[in-house]
């Protein structure tokens, strides 16, 4: 079996943020490693864990989900970011592109598309 992906959650709404970290621990190939509220918080986190990927709250207080991943791939260039938003732009769309992110996904997506989407990204 591959190991499971090591992911970060950067997620304002601690609710929904609980809720991903409750259904991910339901599944094996998602691990969990560490979650924050803020895009401010995501950079030291990551350099200190480096994650497959970080999923990325695209409206936060502080830094947005562009500016964040901007600042976590610094920490942590090798980290994947996937955006997650409640409703997307294609401006903000391309923003977190530009910034460096692979993929782009809305909060009320299947969450096994979710998951696919996830592990895309870490390239399993």
């Amino acid at each position: 079996m591959t190991a499971p992906v090591r992911v970060v959650l950067v997620e304002d709404n601690d609710t929904f943020r609980q809720t991903l970290e409750l259904l991910f621990d339901l599944r094996e190939e998602i691990d969990v490693i560490a979650s924050v509220a803020t895009g401010d918080e995501a950079p030291a986190v990551c350099a200190g864990l480096a994650p497959d990927v970080v999923l990325m709250d695209y409206r936060m207080p502080g830094l947005n989900g562009a500016e964040a991943t901007r600042a976590v791939l610094a920490a942590c260039p090798t980290a994947n970011i996937v955006c997650l938003s409640a409703s997307v732009t294609a401006q903000e769309v391309e923003e977190v592109k530009a910034a460096g992110a692979v993929a782009c996904v809305t909060k009320d997506q299947d969450f096994d598309r979710l998951i696919a989407t996830v592990c895309e990204a870490a390239d399993r």
